[in-house]
């Protein structure tokens, strides 16, 4: 088996991934590894853009409050300073390397500016974007930045799980020490042993674990589930947040139409015109996403329609075609001109606001061991993440990762101790059906039961079927040589279980969970993190 050594291994490709690597790649043998292949990940089908105080009209107080009130109470307040206050610096340095952010003319004084538009739950205009492919602007300029300084990217490289001196040396107790991971070469089949005094969890969300989502296949919890089966602690998994606007339509898969979208103007109506956000929050389209996604909810469960409208045929077509492009020629080829008709629309899973926990410099509680992005819970997000701080906090977070990682890389550990990846009597599998249908079981079962309205007794189903689904699983994977699919089958089955379990230690309704047993919030008992620990 290959035995592959490096000063820091990062998982995840995606911004907090390749920002770190840019900041960090003097400090030794730094070593990317992507499961799929160039530019597949979260970042890269961002479509809204990204939030940063870049106006005189905006302040910081005005930000971290925006934040603070989506967090529904359970923001960390030092996690939204320190992102608030430190995202123009990473916005110029994103400018330095390359990003180029939409401009319009200034008008009062008709000099060119940076285009900040609004999204839910900001009170001023402050989202930077890259027309309506703002993650695409960000993934490619840092990738080319990136390889530019010699950074190696691995492709088709997918972490098994991370490799720690208590499992290795059979140490029970005591802070742990992460000293590389397992990682399966997807095209060949063959699991290379990873060597490395620092790992970065980069992995993204858990987006895949739903029937409906907006992320990309690549989202399947994988970091999360790595971490929580080495013994990291995990937190705030019921919050998962449903963005309200995602494309309905038979041959479209998770294609999102941009929260700006209604920051522009767009109108949600029911099929018959008519306008109903009026009824649900003072801010209607600009309500945070919790609150939209349930209306949407609520809408479908009253009418039994299987989509909601949302209209921006009113708005100026040239204004529209110009702002959004690939929004407009993406719906054209699906048959629907914005400009002229409404937009079917469902709310699908888009964003996982708990995850590995990890304090303002990204440690874990395993030592060596770092989570940035959306692997992370840093409290930054509370109850429901405000729309467009995902980028910047992966920014943030990445550049003080690399900045607090350099004492790490003295450690000496004990390579000679750990044993190479052996596949003992697996043999190839001629079962893949079982695959697939626990694949389509879990994503089903979280929809419905584990979904945007939750309660006790869906729960205690869907808790029961994932505990029976992880046996079939942990079986199959003993008894069959690795591959990607059943690898992410694990992962999601993991993170599935612990949404279920953050969901039910979780007795009341607070941002983007809510529970129709305890339909308000309870700060007294619940002002807290729920954090699940493996024992």
């Amino acid at each position: 088996m290959t035995v592959v050594e490096t000063d820091i291994l990062v998982i995840g490709s995606g911004v907090s991934g390749l920002y770190y690597a840019i900041k960090s790649h003097k400090l030794g043998r730094l070593m990317i590894i992507n499961k799929l292949e160039k530019y597949e990940s979260a970042t890269y089908y961002a479509q809204g853009g990204i939030a940063s105080v870049f106006s005189s009209e905006d302040s910081f107080e005005e930000h971290i409050s925006d934040t603070l009130v989506a967090g529904d109470g359970l923001c960390n307040r030092d996690a939204v300073e320190v992102v608030v206050r430190d995202a123009p610096n990473r916005i110029k340095e994103l400018i330095g390397l390359g990003v180029k952010f939409s401009k319009a003319p200034d008008p009062v004084d008709n000099d060119v500016v940076y285009d900040l538009t609004r999204e839910g739950g900001h009170t001023k205009r402050r989202i930077l974007h890259a027309d309506d492919l703002t993650g695409r602007e960000i993934e490619v300029s840092l990738m080319r930045a990136a390889e530019n300084m010699g950074v190696r990217v691995s492709d088709h490289r997918m972490a098994i799980d991370l490799i720690t001196i208590n499992k290795v040396l059979g140490i029970k107790g005591g802070q742990d020490r992460v000293i590389g991971a397992y990682v399966l070469n997807t095209l060949t089949g063959d699991v290379e042993t990873v060597l490395a005094k620092l790992v970065i969890l980069a992995t993204g969300g858990a987006g895949k674990v739903y029937l409906y989502t907006s992320n990309p296949d690549t989202e399947t919890g994988d970091g999360i589930a790595m971490a929580y089966r080495a013994g990291a602690s995990i937190a705030n998994m019921e919050f998962i947040q449903f963005h309200p606007t995602c494309l309905y339509h038979p041959e479209a898969k998770s294609f999102l139409i941009s929260e700006s979208v209604r920051g522009e103007g767009g109108i949600l109506k029911r099929k018959d015109g008519t306008p109903f956000m009026a009824a649900y929050h003072p801010m209607k389209e600009l309500a945070p996403r919790d609150i939209v996604a349930r209306a949407i909810d609520s809408e479908l469960k009253k009418s039994g329609d299987e989509y909601v409208l949302l209209d921006v045929t009113h708005l100026d077509p040239d204004f529209t075609r110009k702002r959004f492009p690939h929004i407009y020629n993406t719906l054209l080829k699906y048959g629907i001109d914005m400009t002229g008709q409404p937009i079917p629309v469902v709310p699908a899973a888009h964003y996982t606001c708990g995850g590995v926990v990890a304090d303002l410099d990204g440690r874990t509680d395993i030592r060596g061991l770092f989570a940035i992005g959306e692997t992370a819970c840093t409290g930054l997000h509370g109850a429901n993440r405000l729309a467009s701080n995902s980028l910047i906090e992966g920014l943030v977070f990445a550049n003080r990762v690399a900045q607090t990682t350099e004492p790490y890389l003295g450690d000496k550990l004990p390579y000679e101790t750990i044993p190479p990846w052996t596949p003992g009597n697996a043999v190839d599998s001629d079962e893949m059906v079982v695959v697939s249908h626990n694949w389509d079981e879990i994503r089903r079962l979280m929809w419905n039961y584990v979904g945007i309205v939750r309660s006790d007794k869906r729960l205690v189903r869907a808790r029961r079927r994932i505990e029976m689904i992880r046996e079939e699983i942990n079986e199959y994977y003993w008894h069959f040589k690795v591959n990607k699919d059943v690898l992410e089958l694990r992962n999601i089955a993991t993170v599935a279980e612990l949404a279920i379990r953050c969901a039910q230690i979780r007795r009341e309704s607070r941002g983007i969970h809510y529970n129709i047993d305890y339909p308000h919030k309870d700060d007294a008992a619940w002002l807290k993190d729920t954090v699940i620990k493996k024992q």
